[in-house]
């Protein structure tokens, strides 16, 4: 049988065809996890299936929608530097803000939890979150930020996939203006006020997340920085909780380190391989 070449040809990328198509799948597992999860097994549950949805949707605009698969999305497992990296930058965001609450008196920990007791914690929940972490950086990092490189320079890409990631987290974040307080007893308001207060944090921290898979040039890499990042926090916060210092550390040190690679990175020598073999994808065939 000759299949034409036609049919194989790629096909011209779309963003806002592929991001309604993630959120179509990934949404309402975020809304359920919202409206719906209650114990800890839901609510790791339905954010991981959220996640892999991505995925799903990444699978499907690359090899039936557009056509134009996934060489550059970073296939190499990374010098074993990098992993040291990314796990000591992670640490610098929750551990050491949360162990000088713990030194200093500044915050009563929840309970009583022994060091083993947190690493094995940590260890269940990293290896849980490996797959779903990889599910959302194949497709933002892998796959829709060289696209959006090509399409607008490498900086202007970058900016535009770190806004659509936060887009992709509405649900989550109208979920938390839900149920908070922080400006009054009125939801509406508390919503707007998160969405304002979130993205900046959330846009710079997308650029870590892009910094660290265009450096390394392995989607592993940044898949177990996600995970590492996500689980270090959990179980961090379900042992000993967190106090003020934590909460505001955390968003200080991923604006700062955001906002200097946003400014000082070479964007377009880190991203132009993968925008350039995007490229070439597009106009095989």
């Amino acid at each position: 049988m000759i299949v034409s070449t036609k049919e194989k040809s790629p096909k011209r990328f779309s963003w806002w065809v592929f991001l309604l198509l993630v959120i179509l799948l990934s949404w309402p597992f975020q809304i359920w996890f919202v409206v719906k999860a209650t114990t800890t097994f839901d609510k790791h549950l339905f954010s991981s299936v959220a996640m892999v949805m991505v995925t799903v949707a990444t699978w499907i605009a690359g090899k039936v929608l557009f056509r134009d698969g996934f060489t550059s999305a970073g296939w190499s497992w990374g010098k074993p530097v990098y992993y040291f990296g990314v796990l000591a930058f992670t640490l610098l965001v929750w551990l050491v803000p949360s162990l000088i609450e713990q030194v200093f008196g500044l915050y009563e920990p929840v309970a009583r939890i022994s060091v083993s007791a947190i690493l094995l914690n940590f260890s269940i929940r990293f290896i849980a979150t490996l797959l779903p972490g990889f599910g959302e950086e194949f497709g933002w990092r892998g796959y829709l930020l060289p696209h959006l490189s090509t399409r607008f320079g490498a900086r202007s890409g970058l900016i535009f996939h770190a806004f659509i990631w936060w887009f992709w987290h509405l649900p989550v974040l109208v979920g938390i203006g839900m149920k908070t307080s922080i400006l009054g007893d009125t939801s509406y308001i508390n919503v707007m006020g998160i969405l304002i207060i979130s993205i900046i944090p959330t846009m710079l921290h997308a650029v870590v997340f892009a910094f660290i898979w265009a450096k390394t040039k392995s989607i592993v890499v940044v898949s177990v920085y996600h995970a590492a990042f996500d689980e270090v926090r959990d179980a961090l916060e379900a042992s000993v909780g967190f106090g003020s210092l934590v909460n505001n550390w955390q968003m200080i040190v991923i604006i700062i380190t955001g906002g200097l690679l946003l400014w000082k990175a070479n964007w377009d020598k880190l991203l132009e391989p993968n925008a350039q073999q995007h490229l070439l994808n597009s106009n095989a065939g």
